[in-house]
């Protein structure tokens, strides 16, 4: 299955409750499950983020509708990247065919 990036950033909302993050986070995780999508790893993170998570679902769609329901609860704001793996790269790389001469 594919994987993605979470880049995740409190609310106002979110921080107020900065103390309940760790049962959000198990939320998170159950919700995942509606959407066949796992919530691989989670770190808490000091910097523009607050939170990175490393998902792993069937498609784009899956995990779209996941990080909507997450920005539904209003205390997070998700910004999802598609993750590649070596073998997917490679098999991007080689579509791409020979490089033009510069």
């Amino acid at each position: 299955m594919p994987y993605y990036v979470a880049l995740i950033n409190w609310t106002d909302q979110g921080i107020r409750n900065v103390r309940d993050t760790l049962q959000r986070a198990d939320r998170a995780d159950q919700l995942g499950e509606k959407y066949g999508v796992r919530l691989e790893r989670l770190y808490w993170t000091v910097g523009p983020y607050d939170l990175i998570g490393i998902l792993e679902a069937p498609d784009v769609e899956s995990v779209s509708a996941y990080g909507l329901e997450l920005g539904a609860t209003g205390s997070v704001r998700t910004t999802i990247l598609r993750a590649y793996e070596r073998e997917e790269m490679s098999g991007i790389i080689e579509r791409l065919g020979p490089a033009a001469a510069t």
